[in-house]
């Protein structure tokens, strides 16, 4: 990774700037927001908080990206995300998960029956390559995004921009959209999110 480099490249110089620093400055650009969580989704996943010019990193979890290769090896004999997308299309997310309305016969408070009790909570030994992958891909993406949330409540942040290339995941849009309805927030992906840390670490090279 770029910590290896040293030397200019292809006559260049080069300069290090910090990780977090760049994520909060080149999601800041990309949505013009001042007020946000920025996550992070790579191997792991990890916290930048932005408030005005303050940015700062709150923490992380150990899931993404890594999470879901190697849950698809174990599961699926394949590291290649590309094809686990594919799998996922034929899913069916009720063999695998426990939801809400199949533990109670009436929605929970701030609980609608459709969300979900337990993830893999229903899976069978007998579930399909389809299912497993569709179950994997929620279980990583959900998680991030409960986790973020949770990890904002005490600043009531409601804005997050995910970032990383785990959010050009189709199945993103869907997972982003029920957490939305159930917690009341909002989920933005920039345009180039795959690239918002680049573009922060051009920002940081420019402003220095």
């Amino acid at each position: 990774g770029s910590a290896y480099i040293e030397d200019p490249i292809y006559g260049l110089p080069t300069k290090k700037v910090q990780e977090f620093i760049a994520d909060g400055l080149g999601a800041r650009f990309e949505t013009h927001l001042d007020r946000m969580l920025v996550v992070s989704m790579g191997t792991g996943t990890s916290f930048v908080r932005c408030d005005g010019d303050s940015i700062r990193h709150i923490g992380g979890i150990g899931v993404g990206g890594g999470t879901l290769q190697g849950l698809a090896r174990i599961m699926l004999k394949t590291g290649d995300i590309a094809q686990v997308v594919e799998l996922s299309k034929g899913g069916d997310l009720s063999k695998i998960n426990v939801l809400i309305g199949d533990i109670s016969p009436r929605p929970l408070p701030g609980l609608p029956s459709d969300a979900i009790a337990s993830l893999f909570g229903n899976a069978q030994s007998d579930a399909t390559r389809e299912d497993i992958a569709l179950g994997i891909l929620w279980t990583v993406l959900q998680s991030i995004c409960s986790a973020a949330i949770l990890s904002s409540m005490d600043c009531g942040i409601k804005d997050f921009v995910m970032i990383g290339k785990l959010s050009m995941l189709p199945l993103c849009e869907q997972v982003f959209a029920a957490c939305e309805s159930l917690y009341g927030v909002r989920f933005h992906v920039p345009k180039h999110s795959e690239f918002s840390t680049a573009i922060g670490a051009a920002l940081s090279y420019v402003d220095n």
